[in-house]
C-alpha cells in the first residue's frame, strides 16, 4: 500500500494548515471572486492589490525560510489563483474577443466566446507561473496519468449528464421551451462552454492545490478542502432558485471531481465529469437569452 506522506505530519499541524488556508481560501474565491465579488469597486480593486502583494511577499519569505520553507508553495499557489481570477475579472477577455468579433453577447455563441477567453486567461496564468517558479505541468495533473481509466470514468459520466440534462435543467434551472429545434444550433456553443469551464476551474482549484496540500493533510482532506472555496463559490448564482438543493448537490460532486483527480492522476476524468454536469445548466441558460 502506498503511504500517506501527510502521516508524518503532526494532528495539530494538520488542523492548522486545513483551517488557516480554508479561511485565506474562502477570502480570495469568495469575497475576491470574479464571478460576484462581495466588496464596492474601489474596496475589491484595492484589496485584491493588497493581498496579492502581501501573498507574493509571504510565499518568497517562506521559501528562504528554513522552517516555513515546506509552507511556501501553498502560499504562491493562493496568490497564483487570485492573480489569475483578478486578471480575468478586470480583462474581461471574451468579451473583447467577441465584441471584435461581432458576436452577439446576448446568444450562445457570444456566451461561449465568453467562457473561453475567460478560462484560457485563468489557465494561461495558472500556468505560466507554475512553470516559472519550477513546477511543470504534471504538477497541476495535466498529464496522461491513468488516461484509460480517467476517459472511461469522464465520458461515462458525461454521457449519463448529457442525457439527463433536459430534465435537470427544466427542474432545477428555469429552462423554458427546450425543443431539440432549439438545442440542436446551441450544441457546438454549449460544448465550448462547458468543457472551457470545466478545464479552467479543474486547474484553477483541484490542478493548482490539491497536491500541494495532500503532503501535509492527506488526500481526501485535501479534496474537501479545495471543496469547500468552490462551492461558496457558487453559491447565489442567478441561474437556480433552489440554491440549497443546488448546494448540497455541488459539495459531493466537487469532493468527488478531487477524488477523482487524485484516483486517475490526471485531469481529464474530473473534467469531463464537470463538463457534463454543467450541461443541463447552460441549458436553463441559453433557454433564457433574448438573442436565443
Amino acid at each position: 500500500m502506498k503511504n500517506d506522506s501527510s502521516d508524518t505530519v503532526r494532528w495539530p499541524e494538520r488542523l492548522a494548515v486545513f483551517f488557516v488556508v480554508l479561511a485565506l481560501s474562502l477570502f480570495v474565491f469568495v469575497v475576491l471572486s470574479h464571478f460576484r465579488p462581495l466588496l464596492p469597486k474601489t474596496a475589491d480593486l484595492v484589496t485584491r492589490i493588497v493581498t496579492a502583494v502581501v501573498l507574493l511577499a509571504a510565499a518568497l519569505a517562506a521559501r528562504r525560510t528554513e522552517r516555513l520553507r515546506k509552507y511556501w508553495q501553498i502560499i504562491f499557489a493562493l496568490f497564483v489563483g487570485l492573480l489569475a481570477i483578478s486578471v480575468d475579472y478586470k480583462l474581461l477577455l471574451g468579451q473583447r474577443v467577441g465584441s471584435l468579433l461581432h458576436v452577439d453577447p446576448n446568444s450562445p455563441a457570444g456566451w461561449a466566446v465568453d467562457k473561453l477567453g475567460g478560462e484560457l486567461t485563468v489557465v494561461i496564468i495558472v500556468v505560466g507561473l507554475t512553470f516559472a517558479m519550477g513546477g511543470n505541468l504534471a504538477s497541476l495533473r495535466i498529464k496522461r496519468g491513468r488516461l484509460a481509466l480517467g476517459l472511461a470514468v469522464g465520458l461515462g459520466t458525461f454521457a449519463l449528464a448529457a442525457l439527463t440534462a433536459v430534465p435537470l435543467a427544466q427542474f432545477m434551472f428555469n429552462a423554458n421551451n427546450l425543443t431539440l429545434a432549439r438545442i440542436l444550433p446551441w450544441t457546438p456553443w454549449l460544448l465550448v462552454f462547458v468543457l472551457a469551464n470545466a478545464f479552467g476551474e479543474e486547474v484553477l482549484f483541484r490542478g493548482l492545490f490539491l497536491g500541494k496540500l495532500e503532503p501535509f493533510i492527506g488526500r481526501l482532506p485535501a479534496s474537501l478542502l479545495v471543496a469547500l472555496p468552490f462551492v461558496f463559490m457558487h453559491y447565489g448564482v442567478p441561474y437556480t432558485t433552489e440554491q440549497f438543493m443546488f448546494v448540497g448537490v455541488l459539495v459531493p460532486l466537487a469532493f468527488c471531481w478531487g477524488w477523482l483527480m487524485q484516483k486517475t492522476d490526471g485531469v481529464w476524468a474530473s473534467v469531463l465529469f464537470h463538463a457534463g454536469m454543467d450541461i443541463s445548466i447552460m441549458l436553463g441558460m441559453f433557454s433564457n437569452l433574448s438573442g436565443a
